[in-house]
């Protein structure tokens, strides 16, 4: 299974608000041939780490592709560019923001090209990646730890806020 997280927190000229982004990401995801074979829920959820920048929407969605893992990270890279990312400082407010979760149970340690790490390194810290992915997948486990999504989402505790947002 290959999961991306879906998340941003500022408008885009184009495309409108943090949602209709992330509708407008996977939409360019589908005409690029990747399928999307379902999204989560999307959420509404407090910055991590905590700031004074807007709250961010987020979802998790499982895709299919015959790309590989760099090829679909440099996908989404170049999707992120035409919803109007500029990449600047870490943890800042972002018209959007895309994610390789995982792709199957591949682990890659980070030590190549565009530096990837899957699984992601900080999917198990973050509600706002598991508390969707849950909704989408909640039988996924995590391919080092061996912990399912709920495993890892009640380990978390109460330290992060967010509101499912639709269904």
């Amino acid at each position: 299974m290959i999961l991306l997280g879906l998340g941003g927190n500022l408008d885009s000229p184009e495309f409108g608000t943090p949602a209709q982004n992330l509708d407008a990401a996977l939409a360019l995801l589908a005409a690029s041939g990747v399928r999307v074979a379902a999204r989560s829920p999307f959420y509404r959820s407090a910055p991590v780490p905590p700031s004074d920048q807007p709250w961010f929407v987020n979802g998790v969605a499982h895709i299919e592709t015959p790309l590989a893992p760099h090829a679909l990270l440099a996908l989404l890279h170049r999707i992120e560019a035409r919803i109007g990312r500029i990449r600047g400082e870490r943890w800042a407010a972002r018209i959007i923001d895309l994610d390789l979760l995982a792709y199957g149970d591949r682990v890659i340690t980070g030590q190549g090209e565009n530096g990837l790490i899957l699984p992601h390194p900080r999917l198990s810290e973050r509600a706002f990646v598991l508390a969707p992915l849950l909704d989408l997948a909640p039988s996924w486990r995590h391919p080092i730890s061996g912990k399912d999504t709920r495993e890892m989402l009640g380990a978390l505790g109460s330290g992060q806020e967010l509101h499912r947002i639709d269904d």
